[in-house]
């Protein structure tokens, strides 16, 4: 398989514009397979990250349920179970699973 793509065809006789154009379509696949896709979820994190206001139930990457007490420019004071407060850096915030409690 590895030769058929590097040599063009199996008899050995290679054109390298055949090559060229297979690995072209092989890395605008890889684009919009992988790299287009993560590319949108970083930027929807953030946007959900400079949007999150006092008052939201949150859950952490680590896993930890909270309600937002405070929110600054890179931190967020959070109430949890007990009356303790944490403060989280905003990166830590899952949103993923932020997204769940609100449909629940």
């Amino acid at each position: 398989m590895y030769n058929l793509i590097l040599m063009g065809s199996p008899q050995g006789d290679s054109d390298p514009i055949g090559t060229f154009v297979m690995l072209g379509l092989i890395m605008i696949v890889f684009y919009f397979f992988m790299i287009r896709p993560q590319m949108k979820k970083g930027k929807d994190q953030k946007k959900f990250r400079e949007a999150i206001k006092k008052g939201e139930r949150i859950v952490t990457i680590g896993g930890i349920h909270g309600k937002i007490a405070e929110v600054k420019d890179a931190t967020v004071l959070i109430d949890v179970e007990g009356g303790n407060r944490l403060k989280i850096e905003k990166s830590a915030i899952s949103l993923e699973a932020s997204n769940a409690l609100k449909k629940s």
